[in-house]
């Protein structure tokens, strides 16, 4: 049964602004009368119109499984979760979540802690709220303003995603964190000799520091890098899991090693 009165606590309205409430049991308002439906399967959309953007269909969703539910990235993960705060009765958000994989990580580093999957993709938000009760669900474009509550989170966690850093600023109370995971150039490097998987651009950490610099204040910065062994499914899942997976039909090198190889960020909202 879906939390309605915890998943509305996040939220306001992206018609207005105000507040989201629970109106009923499959309902949440605000006082200006606007009406936005909970699904049954436990979580919001609150989308709209107007954006021309696709989230991660099922295949691309169920090769992240393959990847991250096989512990490929588990180092990465452990790195997000030992930058969390140590501090009761957190407040988590998960900008581009998927399936949650990342957010559950950070959720087992507090035992109270609670977390919002925001993704624009329905069937990852699905998935991330069946995976966990202590995390509810939210559609909703990361590029447009969010329909989150002001300081309604302590943290929000941004992981190989599209980063909306105001928004999220206005999203932590002052002194939260944000955690944000970037590729480096070398990421998957074998894998995309043959040109089948898209490049990463250089220096994506710094540009990340660049932009954040006035509304946050600088905590860590972790190089996770190490090599992974890879086989044909692996291979697979690794080119099929994102963005590459829209612009590359062939498959990625036959190498039976690749590089893993990120900078994981850390700042305080100022």
């Amino acid at each position: 049964m879906t939390d309605v009165a915890r998943l509305a606590s996040w939220l306001r309205c992206p018609v207005c602004g105000r507040d989201l409430e629970p109106v009923d049991r499959l309902t949440l308002g605000c006082t200006e009368g606007h009406r936005h439906d909970v699904n049954k399967r436990g979580y919001v959309s609150l989308l709209g119109g107007g954006s021309k953007l696709v989230g991660d269909s099922a295949e691309m969703l169920d090769a992240r499984d393959v990847v991250l539910e096989g512990g490929a990235y588990a180092p990465i993960a452990a790195v997000v979760a030992a930058l969390i705060p140590d501090a009761g009765g957190l407040r988590m958000v998960d900008a581009g979540a998927g399936t949650g994989y990342y957010l559950r990580a950070a959720l087992s580093a507090a035992s109270d802690a609670t977390g919002l999957a925001m993704d624009l993709s329905p069937t990852a938000v699905l998935r991330a709220v069946r995976s966990s009760e202590r995390i509810d669900g939210l559609v909703a474009d990361t590029w447009r303003p969010l329909p989150l509550r002001s300081q309604s989170a302590d943290v929000v966690l941004d992981v190989f995603a599209p980063r909306n850093l105001p928004e999220f600023r206005r999203t932590l109370r002052p002194g939260g964190r944000l955690v944000v995971v970037v590729p480096r150039a070398d990421h998957l490097g074998s894998l995309r000799s043959s040109g089948t998987m898209l490049d990463v651009p250089t220096d994506k950490a710094e540009d990340v520091i660049r932009a954040a610099g006035a509304l946050y204040a600088p905590l860590a910065r972790e190089h996770v890098h190490y090599d992974l062994s890879v086989d044909q499914t692996l291979r697979r899942a690794l080119a099929a899991m994102g963005p590459s997976a829209r612009h590359a039909a062939a498959m990625p090198a036959a190498v039976e090693q690749t590089t893993v190889s990120v900078d994981i960020l850390a700042f305080a909202a100022r």
